[in-house]
């Protein structure tokens, strides 16, 4: 934490680029509200630009000390992000900040416009979006200028995962600012809304995520569904935009698959994750997933996709997968041997407690000090990177076996 004495007042700290808070989509807005509402907690002035929904009430002007700022944006997937953090960059150029915090390299094109105001900015860069299966050729194309845009024209860069980092630091010779994710610890959970919808604590697969290829929703689905499992897997989340998608990974589910859709009900879900037998992570390119860290938090056994962000986060408290062949078989031994199941859990349990949102909220208001003192120095060391170099990809090879 900054100490009153190390600053001369209450900084002024605009959160930029995601959803907005209440936190009800994914790991960005979930940093937004846990972080933003620490640093409001510590005396700063919090500013948080949130999107406008279609509700008929009007939208709140605070949240937990955070001061919200909601604009329109457009129910596109290629212009939402980029058209609200324009508009957002309109507005805070007319309401000074001491320093900006800009989510998503996306969101590149508004950088120079902050830089220009003098309004210092640190730029989080999520993990590689250029990789995600629902952008085509134009999209990519425009994530990779974005992600070399972002890495000139921010005054400090931020990574949730050590994965993320090293890209940044090969790729570009950029150095980042590893802030990861924290884990809520859950502790001792009760089971009546669970029982509620017809579940049992301890006799059921979970999987929680977006309908996105890249998490492999339809792999954990179609191979829960080739195994001889007695429990059922619940499925919580949906897609905004690729019914096709859906309708895939319907088509891959038998009967024992139970579809919840989203669930914005904390208490459920804290229930659902702390009562599951295994929770199935497919998350692929993102860096560190909030899902996967809650689901540690709950003490929740967990089987990942094995790529270098999950190893990161899990290490020998999970057990891997890359294919939908070998899901049958991690199944089976989940459901055969439930006190096995139980010590992951409490391994997990113990690796989540090194993420911690507190301080996490360190890392943020030390990096927020350091842009208002202007003490960064480059993000890129000399000679600049060229903006038109071509991009290799970033393959995430498995480090060992699927399954351990």
């Amino acid at each position: 934490m900054v100490r009153s004495d190390d600053r001369e007042q209450a900084m002024r700290i605009a959160l930029i680029g995601t959803r907005g808070v209440p936190a009800r989509y994914g790991g960005f807005e979930t940093c937004v509200e846990e972080v933003g509402r620490r640093l409001a907690e510590r005396g700063h002035e919090v500013t948080v630009y949130c999107r406008q929904t279609n509700a008929s009430s009007p939208p709140p002007t605070t949240y937990l000390g955070m001061n919200l700022v909601t604009l329109p944006a457009p129910r596109r997937r290629s212009l939402e992000t980029l058209v609200h953090t324009g508009l957002s960059t309109g507005h805070l150029l007319a309401h000074r900040v001491d320093a900006a915090v800009v989510f998503n390299a996306a969101n590149a094109p508004w950088l120079p416009v902050l830089r220009a105001a003098q309004i210092p900015v640190a730029t989080h860069v999520d993990g590689l979006e250029w990789q995600r299966a629902k952008w085509g050729s134009a999209g990519k194309s425009y994530y990779q200028w974005a992600e070399r845009m972002a890495v000139r024209c921010s005054n400090a860069l931020i990574a949730d995962a050590a994965g993320i980092q090293e890209y940044y630091a090969t790729k570009y010779g950029a150095k980042t600012h590893l802030m990861a994710y924290g884990a809520p610890i859950l502790g001792a959970i009760g089971s009546e809304k669970l029982r509620g919808i017809g579940l049992t604590p301890g006799k059921f697969h979970l999987l929680v995520a977006r309908f996105e290829p890249e998490n492999h929703v339809h792999t954990i689905v179609e191979g829960f569904s080739r195994s001889d499992a007695k429990y059922p897997l619940v499925v919580v989340g949906s897609a905004p935009y690729s019914e096709q998608y859906t309708q895939q990974i319907h088509n891959a589910a038998d009967s024992r698959v139970r579809f919840l859709g989203g669930v914005w009900d904390q208490d459920l879900l804290n229930e659902l994750y702390s009562h599951a037998l295994v929770y199935w992570h497919g998350h692929s390119v993102g860096g560190t997933n909030p899902s996967l860290l809650r689901a540690m938090g709950a003490g929740a056994a967990t089987n990942a996709f094995d790529v270098n962000f999950n190893r990161e986060v899990l290490a020998d408290a999970g057990q891997y997968f890359s294919t939908e062949e070998q899901i049958p078989a991690l199944v089976t031994a989940a459901e055969c041997a439930e006190s096995n199941v139980a010590l992951r859990g409490a391994k997990a349990l113990a690796r989540a407690g090194a993420y911690c949102w507190d301080d996490v909220a360190d890392s943020y208001e030390n990096l927020c000090l350091r842009l208002v003192r202007r003490d960064l120095g480059r993000v890129v060391p000399v000679p600049e990177i060229e903006l038109n170099a071509p991009l290799r990809r970033h393959t995430v090879v498995p480090e060992h076996g699927a399954s351990r």
